[in-house]
């Protein structure tokens, strides 16, 4: 065994290597990324094929595919892609797997990049599969070696539950040898195990009920979930990332009641619980977003006839994300301990609203849109950067609810509303969702400007490949696949334009809004943080031309433009050259 520092993901890919699977397929989503691009770092050094799928449901099905061929699979996204994937994966849940098949959903309680905080723990139960959650970097790679081998023994696929806190925190992780053994792919075919027609499932829906039952007995003697002996007839049961937070809060109160420890949320280990609870008179759960194991907790009391009292929910909030400090708060006012002497004070760290990064191609097309149509239009949008179209001064962005959705949300609103719909959506969304609501828009002639911001990469996670890049996950050479080829074979118009000149965009604007069907723009330009881009020049405001408008800061909103000493100014150090500010001063103040 070997010790080494490592953050949650990349535990989680190591752990997956020792395990031995051979094939990884994901879509990169915060707080999940990392766990694909490590398992892409070591790729080649092993013998493992990893691929950034076009979305959630084609890397589940990538690893379905790899699974029924007898080779161990993981498939990673964040939780909102379970949503995309749950069409395979709740019948997957049916046909079970042969290879061991890991499912890694990357929860976010509090949505620090998301746009929920659904709790996937009812996913699990709603397809009846086993879910591990680990709290710590070095629980993350114990259990993903574990679920390989619970999910081969049952033939079940296995999600593997961490959340942003253990993704993304850092620990000693100790590790052990990576000797993957190559296993012959060979599919066997079988009918009435791969081929769900109704009178196979109905039998497959009671194997897996029965498969569940033992996989719950079998959780039974693990030692994923386990007790750590305390004082006093009040008990916790903790689960996940809570883990930390409740150790430390127990510390700083200075008091020890037994815990319960649980590491598989599902099926829920029973008899481990009742165990837990039959001699106590109270019982704390404390779990993030949901009340699930409070839940169980609770049908467990009543099939046994327990009689004693559970707080969760109703002291505990139910969304949002734990810490020390919280868990310390509301244990304190449970335990009757006082706090009033003096606590470390907090550091307020000051806060800065996240905003387009200066040069951004989407910036200056946004301001075309806004100009354009004067903001007197609708405008839906979606999930990447260029959400961040919505404050002020751009004002281009009214929607933004899954990947796809804007182009969808167009084609209803063309059919509700009299006024201008201008819709926008990144390269990498488009493949992920965006196609088959274009081809709605045309199919069913609703009047829309789709503009596509193509910056060439999927930079929000962090610039992952994608169908349109010339690379792969595994830094290989791909054939890109042509936006605008795709378009105009769905017989759309459409236009390509230079997403920093903006009197280009402008004009491809008003031909969008002047047509009477669906019209497309490709507002093609790199984004500004990718490593090879081209230095341009940086702009210089000339002081004595300057009228001291602010129609450059007003209008654009870029965080490289200052106003100080009666005039506005660049900050050298941000500017990227873009020339959106000289373009918009009246004055042509702005000069290189």
């Amino acid at each position: 065994m070997k010790r080494e520092l490592l953050m949650g993901n990349e535990a989680i890919a190591l752990g997956a290597f020792e395990a031995g699977v051979e094939v990884v397929a994901a879509y990169p989503g915060t707080p999940s990324t990392e766990i694909p691009e490590t398992a892409a770092r070591f790729a080649k050094q092993y013998g493992v094929y990893v691929e950034f799928s076009t979305n959630e449901k084609v890397a589940l099905e990538v690893g379905i595919g790899a699974s029924w061929a007898g080779k161990r699979a993981l498939v990673t996204m964040k939780h909102v892609g379970v949503n995309v994937a749950s069409d395979s994966l709740m019948t997957l849940a049916y046909t079970g797997v042969d290879g061991g098949f890991v499912l890694v959903s990357a929860d976010e309680p509090d949505c620090h990049s998301s746009q929920n905080e659904q709790d996937n723990r009812i996913f699990a139960r709603f397809a009846n599969v086993p879910c591990l959650e680990p709290s710590s970097p070095q629980e993350a790679r114990d259990m993903i070696i574990f679920a390989y081998d619970l999910s081969e023994l049952f033939s079940i696929p296995v999600i593997l539950r961490p959340t942003t806190r253990v993704c993304h925190g850092r620990g000693d992780v100790e590790l052990g040898e990576i000797n993957i053994q190559k296993r012959e792919g060979k599919f066997t075919k079988d009918v009435t195990k791969y081929v769900t027609v109704p009178s196979h499932t109905r039998v497959l829906h009671k194997k897996l009920l029965h498969k569940i039952e033992k996989v719950r007995e079998f959780i039974e003697d693990s030692n994923l979930n386990y007790t750590i002996p305390g004082n006093g007839k009040t008990g916790i049961i903790v689960i996940g990332a809570s883990f930390n937070y409740l150790m430390e809060s127990l510390n700083i109160l200075e008091i020890k009641p037994p815990i319960l420890k649980i590491g598989v949320s599902h099926p829920l280990a029973k008899n481990k619980v009742l165990s837990f609870i039959k001699d106590l008179e109270k019982v704390v759960i404390v779990e993030e977003l949901e009340p699930v194991i409070e839940n169980d907790v609770k049908i467990l009391m009543a099939e046994n006839q327990l009689n004693l009292k559970i707080y969760g929910k109703n002291i505990f909030p139910i969304t949002g994300e734990f810490s020390t400090d919280l868990v310390t708060e509301i244990l304190s006012k449970f335990f009757r301990i006082d706090l009033s002497k003096e606590q470390p004070k907090n550091i307020v760290m000051p806060n800065r609203a996240p905003l387009l990064c200066a040069g951004c191609p989407h910036r200056s097309t946004f301001y075309a849109i806004k100009k354009v149509t004067r903001g007197k239009a609708i405008f839906p949008s979606d999930i990447g950067c260029y959400t961040l179209g919505f404050p002020r001064p751009l004002q281009t962005v009214d929607t933004c609810i899954s990947m796809g959705g804007s182009f969808g949300i167009a084609c209803g609103l063309a059919k509700s509303v009299n006024e201008p719909i201008v819709a926008t959506l990144g390269d990498s969304t488009f493949f992920h969702a965006g196609i088959p609501p274009l081809i709605n828009a045309k199919y069913n002639n609703s009047k829309i400007v789709a503009v596509i911001l193509d910056n060439l990469t999927t930079a929000m996670t962090g610039h992952q490949p994608h169908p349109g890049t010339q690379l792969t996950a595994m830094g290989e050479p791909a054939s890109p696949v042509s936006i605008e080829k795709l378009i105009a074979g769905m017989d759309i118009p459409v236009e390509v334009v230079n997403a920093t000149d903006v009197k280009s965009i402008e004009d491809a604007l008003k031909r969008g809004l002047e047509s009477e069907q669906v019209y497309a723009i490709i507002s093609r330009g790199p984004c500004v943080l990718l490593k090879g881009i081209t230095k341009r020049p940086i702009y210089r405001v000339e002081i004595s031309m300057c009228r001291a408008c602010k129609a450059c800061i007003k209008l654009s909103g870029c965080p490289a433009l200052e106003f100080k000493d009666g005039h506005s100014s660049i900050n050298p150090t941000v500017c990227t050259g873009c020339g959106l500010c000289a373009y918009i001063c009246p004055v042509e103040a702005i000069v290189k």
